[in-house]
């Protein structure tokens, strides 16, 4: 059976997304908590990766003797082994044009992943309401999300990013969708009711709920907090 090594589920938005792909696919894995303490070299993060990622992060995919360590990597990988889950969109172009919006999640919107970093368990509007008002590179990728969802909902007639169909797009802006509900971000109405939807997805609501039930207050993961309540 697969692996699949994660950090904690109320902050790692790099877990989330293979761990969702692989749950509202339908395919069995086995789940390999990796608790953050702190990502020093000695920390007993590290250690446990040791061994299993070269990078020393999560996620990690393993299956027999390989192993994958790169989310976009693992998303492919879990496409290419369980093909009848049509994980991509089966039309030629479409595909590449998902391939193209994925891939730009993996490495773009750093405004948007520094400033409202995922936290499930928490509401903190206020702390949006401000880096909205004072980042402007926040709002410009907030845009570019709106836009973009927008478009692909509009072209493809919904209720997700390529149709009917769930795909590695869908898994790979849920992270997303979790922080414009934490921050409260402003964003028109459609996006919203994408986002409530992609939020009562099966494997999605199964990540928040394992969210939701850590109770694993991590200081450096909220330094807008002194507790978690």
């Amino acid at each position: 059976m697969l692996q699949l090594y994660i950090g904690n589920k109320n902050y790692s938005s790099w877990s989330m997304r293979p761990w969702v792909l692989l749950r509202q696919a339908g395919i069995p894995f086995e789940e390999v908590p990796v608790r953050f303490d702190s990502f020093d070299a000695s920390s007993q993060f590290k250690r446990q990766l040791q061994g299993v990622s070269p990078t020393g992060k999560v996620p990690v995919l393993v299956d027999g003797d390989l192993t994958v360590w790169d989310t976009l990597a693992i998303a492919e990988y879990v496409a290419e082994t369980f093909p009848d889950k049509q994980l991509w969109p089966q039309d030629m172009a479409t595909r590449a044009h998902a391939r193209s919006v994925v891939a730009e999640m993996h490495s773009g919107f750093a405004q948007l992943r520094s400033h409202c970093p995922m936290n499930i368990e928490a509401h903190l509007p206020e702390v949006g309401a401000l880096a909205w008002r004072d980042r402007p590179g926040l709002r410009a990728d907030v845009q570019r999300l709106v836009e973009m969802w927008s478009g692909l909902l509009t072209r493809h007639g919904g209720p997700l990013l390529f149709g009917a169909q769930f795909t590695v797009a869908d898994a790979f802006f849920a992270p997303v969708c979790m922080r414009l509900k934490t921050y409260a971000l402003p964003v028109p109405a459609e996006i919203t009711a994408y986002v409530e939807r992609v939020c009562a997805l099966p494997g999605v609501k199964a990540w928040i709920d394992g969210a939701l039930a850590e109770a694993d207050f991590r200081e450096f993961e909220e330094p807008y907090r002194l507790r978690r309540d």
